[in-house]
């Protein structure tokens, strides 16, 4: 079966964007390609991130990720996941899009942001669980 692509983007591509993509290269790397972006970028990832991403998956996103644009992602996405900007979400051509409405832990306790990770990976498993269910179409 060929990967689905999904992009998870948010404005700075600095948190909950980065974070989806590590949960889902670790737990869904057989069903899903994933990528991040934004329509800014940081200098780093959140490094409050970094330590919840390295605390639960034993993932250093320093190593693994960068912070990116959306021009840095492939065309052909499948899937685009706009994680919840409170502005102007950026977006990109894709076969299917939903908006998941998170808050930016930016700023929050680790306790916040280790909710937040769980969120995401409940709603990253929800997604493949809805596709091979076939309630969403590509």
């Amino acid at each position: 079966m060929k990967k689905i692509k999904v992009a998870y983007v948010c404005v700075h591509n600095s948190c909950r964007s980065q974070m989806a993509e590590a949960i889902t290269k670790v737990k869904h790397h057989d069903f899903f390609d994933a990528f991040s972006g934004g329509t800014e970028t940081k200098p780093h990832i959140n490094q409050d991130a970094v330590q919840t991403i390295k605390l639960l998956y034993n993932i250093d996103m320093n190593h693994t990720q960068k912070s990116k644009l959306i021009d840095d992602l492939p065309q052909d996405i499948d899937i685009l996941i706009t994680m919840g900007c409170n502005v102007e979400c950026p977006t990109l051509p894709c076969k299917y899009r939903e908006d998941w409405g998170l808050d930016d832990p930016t700023g929050s306790s680790i306790k916040i942001f280790i909710e937040t990770a769980q969120l995401i990976e409940d709603k990253i498993s929800d997604l493949r669980n809805r596709i091979e269910n076939n309630t969403i179409n590509l």
